[in-house]
């Protein structure tokens, strides 16, 4: 049987669902807005953004530089 408590349940777990995913393609999404600024500053201009940001960000940033665009 279908109980308004499961449904509530299943209604909050679908905006979680959601509510994750979207975060994850604004996340991808702005990170490839990034990533096409990033390729098209002079190497002096992006090198020295790239060390402002986190080690960690900055690795990751590097090595998507490298896969996509050979920079």
């Amino acid at each position: 049987m279908i109980t308004a408590s499961s449904i509530a349940i299943w209604l909050v777990c679908a905006l979680l669902a959601a509510g994750v995913a979207w975060s994850r393609y604004d996340k991808k999404k702005t990170r490839d807005k990034l990533l096409r600024e990033l390729t098209a500053m002079d190497s002096e201009r992006r090198e020295k953004l790239l060390n402002r940001l986190s080690p960690k960000l900055s690795t990751e940033l590097r090595e998507q530089l490298m896969e996509r665009f050979r920079m």
